[in-house]
């Protein structure tokens, strides 16, 4: 016998469905734990992710996922989206990245690639304008900023810094800036 909480359950995690159904069939490219509390996006994809392969499952985001693991996350506590920047062939409108964000709702939203954050900038031009620092407000990578209650943070070029050791140091200190917050409750 379902309880009044089961009942309740699943009418959330059917309303996400739905939802996450419909911004796929409108182009939304995501992948891994819908409600987690991370979103990774990218938006320079690799032939292989060009090709049909699960965003980030190349060098990329095994080098995230062991970041994430360190910094204190759980496994699965990360979702993937593909954010090409404005004006590319498969980039998606300003109201529907807003939109795919708002579904998701994670806590924290880290920008991996340059094409990503120009997509974030661009559907949250108006709420960046309001902050007063200019490099926060550009999402300049590195820097920390809250946009509608999510912690940003753009790395500026992940995958091509693994590369390099010095890169790769950046990139590490840049994302202990995002511990996990915690449970609300």
């Amino acid at each position: 016998m379902a309880t009044e909480r089961d009942r309740r359950r699943e009418a959330y995690v059917g309303k996400a469905r739905a939802e996450l159904s419909g911004l796929a069939v409108r182009g939304v490219r995501m992948g891994g734990n819908a409600f987690s509390a991370v979103a990774l996006a990218k938006g320079d994809l690799t032939p292989e992710e060009r090709n049909g392969a699960e965003l980030f499952s190349g060098p990329d985001g095994v080098a995230l996922r062991k970041s994430l693991a360190k910094l204190g996350y759980e496994p699965e506590d990360w979702c993937t989206l593909c954010l090409p920047a404005p004006g590319a062939p498969d980039a998606l409108a300003a109201p529907l990245v807003r939109e795919t964000l708002a579904a998701l709702d994670p806590s924290t939203l880290v920008c991996c690639d340059d094409a990503a954050a120009q997509a974030v900038r661009d559907a949250f031009a108006d709420d960046l304008a309001a902050i007063q620092s200019f490099p926060e407000a550009m999402l300049e990578p590195g820097y920390v900023v809250y946009v509608r209650g999510v912690r940003v943070l753009a790395l500026g070029g992940f995958a091509n810094a693994l590369g390099d050791q010095h890169q790769k140091q950046v990139m590490w200190a840049r994302l202990k800036e995002l511990p996990p917050l915690g449970e609300p409750f």
